[in-house]
C-alpha cells in the first residue's frame, strides 16, 4: 500500500461536548494540492455510507444532512493529520466514520473505521486513583473511630451505672480497673471531641 492511515478504533463523547476524530496518515509521495480528505458516515443502526466532510486545499464540511454546521476541519495535512471535530454531539451521532485519504499517484490504503459512542457525562462515572485512595484510607478509619466510641461509651455506662447504684470499693478489696479521675474528664472531652467530629 503506498498510503497508511490509523484511526482511533473507539472514540468516547458526552452529549453537548466537542468530539475529535483522530486520523493520520502516511504517504510515499510529496503532499499536493491535489491530496483529498473524505470522512463518510454510517449510522450504529446500518443503512447507507454518507459524506459528512470533504478536504481540497480548503476544508468543505457538509451542508445538508445530521451534521451540517457541526463538523469541522482541525487536522494538518502537512503534518500527516486529517482530523475533523464534532460540535454537540448527540445520541444519535453514534456510528461508524471512516477517513478516506488520497494523495495522486498514492491511492490505495487500508481503511481503518473509528466507531463513536456518545453518552450522558453522569453516566459515565470513574473512579479516579486519587478518590479510590481516599476512599479506601477513609472508610476504614471512620469504622475504627466508631468501633471505639462505642467500646468507651459501654465503658462509661458499666462506670455510671457503678456510681449510681452507690458500688463502694472496700478497704482491702482489689480492683483491676485503675481509679479514674482526672482520666476520666480527659477521656469524657476527648469522647465528645471525636462524637462532634463525626
Amino acid at each position: 500500500l503506498s498510503l497508511e492511515i490509523k484511526a482511533s478504533p473507539k472514540v468516547q463523547a458526552f452529549i453537548g461536548e466537542q468530539v475529535s476524530l483522530k486520523c493520520s496518515f502516511k504517504s510515499i509521495s510529496p503532499i499536493t494540492d491535489s491530496l483529498t480528505v473524505d470522512w463518510t458516515y454510517r449510522p450504529l443502526t446500518g443503512g447507507q455510507m454518507e459524506t459528512i466532510f470533504h478536504y481540497q486545499s480548503v476544508p468543505y464540511p457538509t451542508t445538508v444532512g445530521k451534521f451540517k454546521d457541526r463538523i469541522s476541519w482541525v487536522g494538518n495535512v502537512a503534518k500527516g493529520d486529517a482530523s475533523v471535530a464534532i460540535q454537540s454531539p448527540v445520541m444519535s451521532d453514534n456510528g461508524t466514520f471512516i477517513c478516506s485519504v488520497k494523495n495522486p499517484p498514492d491511492v490505495h490504503h487500508n481503511i481503518p473505521q473509528t466507531v463513536l459512542i456518545v453518552t450522558e457525562r453522569g453516566l459515565s462515572f470513574q473512579l479516579t486513583s486519587a478518590a479510590l485512595l481516599s476512599i479506601l484510607v477513609f472508610l476504614p478509619s471512620v469504622i475504627v473511630v466508631v468501633l471505639l466510641l462505642v467500646r468507651m461509651g459501654r465503658k462509661f455506662g458499666v462506670l455510671k451505672e457503678k456510681k449510681k447504684s452507690g458500688y463502694k470499693k472496700s478497704s482491702i478489696e482489689v480492683s483491676d480497673e485503675p481509679e479514674h479521675t482526672e482520666t476520666d474528664d480527659c477521656l469524657g472531652k476527648l469522647r465528645n471531641w471525636c462524637l462532634n467530629c463525626v
